[in-house]
């Protein structure tokens, strides 16, 4: 498995990130995640987009972290809020959000950010259990669907 930096508007990047919206329909409905994203969002140093591609050069991992500062949606200053975490169907259970997290944890360390958080919700069980065996908690409820009630919030320090 190659990983590999990329930026959010990178076609594999746009093609993955359609995906994970059409699984997030399919889960919750309401034509997937509404969270406003912007390539600039993950530029480094106040982020990071990875793809990870298999043998045959075609992605089939993503992940990305962008930083935040304390606002009216709840983040604190320092946090890094992990994004667009998926995995395509065929190679699930074998580890890649696993290594992508690692990797990701790593780069905002890097960058000085001290908290790394996320939302996924109630229909994802297994984000939930990657996140939960990964030493993540449950949080205040942050950005975009902190009024919902599928949502739920999780942070690791760094």
């Amino acid at each position: 498995m190659n990983i590999r930096r990329v930026s959010f508007d990178h076609p594999d990047a746009v093609k993955l990130n359609d995906e994970v919206q059409a699984e997030y329909d399919l889960r919750y409905g309401d034509g997937g995640d509404a969270t406003y994203l912007d390539p600039s969002h993950f530029a480094p140093p106040n982020g990071l987009y990875l793809l990870a591609y298999d043998a045959d050069d075609s992605p089939v991992a993503s992940g990305g972290w962008r930083a935040q500062e304390a606002n009216a949606e709840n983040y604190r200053d320092g946090d890094a809020e992990l994004k667009r975490m998926f995995v395509v169907q065929q190679m699930r259970g074998r580890g890649l959000a696993r290594r992508i997290l690692a990797a990701l944890e790593e780069d905002a360390r890097a960058a000085g950010r001290r908290r790394m958080v996320l939302e996924t919700g109630t229909k994802q069980p297994e984000a939930v259990a990657l996140y939960l065996s990964s030493g993540y908690e449950p949080c205040e409820k942050f950005g975009y669907y902190r009024f919902h009630d599928e949502s739920l919030c999780y942070a690791k320090a760094l």
